[in-house]
């Protein structure tokens, strides 16, 4: 099983997903977690954030998940993921993939920006900033949509509902 998890930064998808994960390490060891900024720092950062850089991370992360997934390990990812062909790949390669879209609006992500990014790529300081100077284009086919717009508490509610929905697992889980 895949849960792929997308949204822009400040989105909610890191902490959501290390919700989850802890979650269903617990009753399914084999469960991993990538982020997407961790597979980066993996391979040495050696990628910027040019469009084209973002589409070689992508790649590396759709194929480490097929690596993973073909070993019988759980994989909860959270990534930018601005590339419909690799939602696409991700649906045709990866046993029990589903797919996860937090969308958040951008008010709430400026109010949320910890890193700095988005008033940086406002103020010209820095460029390549998904949502900003990179179109984010909305996933054609998430199998849930979630609304990041209310309190963290709630939000992370909806983490085990997505568990229950998750193909590829046994359904025994307690919470």
């Amino acid at each position: 099983m895949v849960l792929w998890l997308i949204g822009l930064s400040g989105s909610g998808k890191s902490v959501l997903s290390q919700k989850i994960y802890s979650q269903l390490k617990k009753q399914y060891p084999s469960t991993v977690l990538l982020d997407g900024d961790e597979v980066r720092e993996v391979f040495g950062n050696d990628l910027g954030h040019t469009v084209e850089d973002r589409w070689r991370n992508a790649e590396r992360i759709t194929r480490l998940c097929r690596l993973l997934n073909r070993q019988g390990i759980h994989v909860v990812c959270a990534v930018l993921s601005i590339f419909h062909e690799s939602q696409r790949w991700n649906r045709e390669n990866l046993q029990d993939y589903f797919e996860v879209y937090i969308e958040t609006p951008f008010e709430q992500l400026l109010e949320r920006d910890s890193k700095g990014l988005y008033s940086a790529a406002l103020n010209g300081e820095v460029s390549n900033v998904v949502g900003v100077d990179i179109e984010f284009p909305r996933p054609v086919q998430p199998d849930v949509t979630l609304q990041n717009d209310g309190s963290l508490e709630d939000f992370l509610a909806y983490g085990g509902k997505i568990i229950q929905l998750l193909p590829g697992l046994p359904r025994k889980l307690d919470f």
